[in-house]
């Protein structure tokens, strides 16, 4: 059972004690919607509910909370609270407005970045974005259908914009000791693409672009042309259609060439 040094420990029984250990591979972030401090967040989970979050973060104040150690399961992420593996996500409610229209402030995203390292340090969680429900990584509640028992927008749309471009870019800042980050830029859903992912994308683009006939309608100037749109010379691949854009700048190039040639010498 692990403890967050920075927060204010405020264990919750007999869940703390009661409910099975995970391993724990990612960090997913939610808002409730309350401006409340983080005891009041524990209040609610010891009173009013059979649900709780390991972690909780004020309002105003950014006072972080913690209820349940980040080996244990806690019963906020649906489907990522504990899997099958043994593996879970840790999870961490932040206080806004009562519409959860609002940006986290300053000491919020403080606190969110300061306890994303000690996750990254302490348990491990890789420094990205999760690509998958079950990846190991950073997330936020909305991020995934199978975190959510019955779909959700936690934590908003100002929460989610700034965890792409200042909280996670603000965690792998300050885990790898760099100064500057340029924002996460946004793929799917909040999915950062490395470099070879990008790889991969590109030549399974061009594999389908070589396979799939009957997407580009022949010119019919070609050798190949046929009218009968039953016959394989009425449509062209993707490949085809670059080969023959790369045959006729060739041939341009050279018959620009042969002009350019034919006025120097008349000159």
């Amino acid at each position: 059972m692990a403890w967050y040094p920075r927060a204010k420990k405020m264990e919750l029984q007999p869940e703390s004690d009661a409910q099975p250990a995970i391993k724990p591979t990612q960090f997913i972030v939610h808002s409730i919607i309350a401006p409340w401090t983080a005891k009041r967040v524990y209040e609610y989970w010891r009173d009013s509910t059979n649900l709780e979050s390991h972690f909780g973060i004020g309002y105003e104040a950014g006072d972080v909370g913690q209820f349940i150690g980040t080996e244990t399961r806690a019963d906020a992420n649906a489907g990522a609270n504990r899997r099958s593996d043994g593996t879970g996500a840790v999870s961490a409610e932040t206080a806004s407005n009562l519409q959860g229209s609002d940006p986290w402030t300053d000491a919020q995203v403080e606190e969110l970045i300061r306890l994303g390292v000690w996750l990254h340090e302490k348990h491990g969680i890789p420094l990205r974005i999760c690509r998958t429900h079950d990846d190991p990584g950073f997330g936020y509640h909305s991020m995934f259908p199978q975190w959510s028992t019955s779909g959700t927008a936690c934590p908003g749309k100002a929460r989610i914009a700034q965890f792409k471009t200042v909280v996670f870019p603000g965690i792998v800042a300050r885990a790898t000791g760099k100064t500057e980050t340029e924002p996460q830029k946004e793929e799917g859903p909040g999915v950062a693409l490395s470099d070879e992912d990008v790889k991969r994308i590109a030549t399974a683009v061009w594999q389908v672009m070589a396979k799939s006939d009957g997407v580009y309608l022949a010119p019919t100037d070609a050798g190949d042309y046929s009218p009968d749109v039953n016959h394989p010379g009425h449509y062209w691949s993707g490949r085809t259609v670059m080969a023959d854009l790369v045959r006729r700048v060739r041939d341009t190039q050279k018959q620009v060439a042969a002009l350019v040639a034919a006025q120097k010498k008349e000159s």
